[in-house]
């Protein structure tokens, strides 16, 4: 499986492309940033941000587009402007048919770290170890993409199964058609 992980942002947005499966080792294929000016108009901003997903989409080809759930924080603006970078990325894969699958922080952080608590440098240390990489990527968006990718992979087989399991409990328990 191959996953684009996405760190969204306005100024920085961080990808990062990693392949592999669940108990395998992973291999990194790409890891980057996407950056837009502070001062540029927004919709340009926005448009600078699609220009950027769409050449990781063509250049690395991945099977899914994994992005980080945005969550409230205190600072309104930012969230903002990292939901509207999300919604670009996210809009980017769907476009092409990818399928988009979204991760809390926490998630992440305890899947590459196995703490939900993890800080920066320890998702750091922990990307570059899992990717057996010569020093943590730079700046710490681009190691967040790649800890989205690695979450990603890790989480796919649970999740698969867990809907599998439900969509198998609504069958048997819904409810029967008339025979007339």
């Amino acid at each position: 499986m191959r996953v684009l992980g996405v760190d969204p942002g306005l100024t920085r947005c961080g990808v990062g492309v990693v392949e592999g499966v669940a108990g395998r080792p992973l291999t990194m294929l790409g890891v980057g940033v996407v950056r837009t000016p502070a001062d540029e108009d927004l919709g340009q901003r926005l448009v600078g941000i699609e220009r950027g997903i769409e050449r990781w989409l063509d250049e690395h080809r991945p099977d899914v587009l994994a992005v980080e759930r945005v969550f409230s924080q205190h600072n309104v603006r930012t969230v903002m402007g990292t939901a509207q970078a999300s919604a670009v990325a996210m809009l980017c894969a769907s476009r092409r048919g990818i399928p988009v699958r979204l991760h809390t922080p926490s998630e992440v952080k305890a899947a590459v770290t196995g703490s939900g608590r993890a800080d920066k440098a320890q998702v750091g240390a922990m990307v570059t170890r899992l990717l057996r990489l010569a020093a943590p990527p730079k700046p710490a968006d681009a190691a967040d993409a790649l800890a989205l990718a690695i979450c990603h992979i890790w989480r796919a087989p649970a999740q698969s199964r867990l809907q599998q399991a439900v969509a198998q409990h609504a069958a048997a328990h819904a409810p029967k058609g008339r025979t007339s």
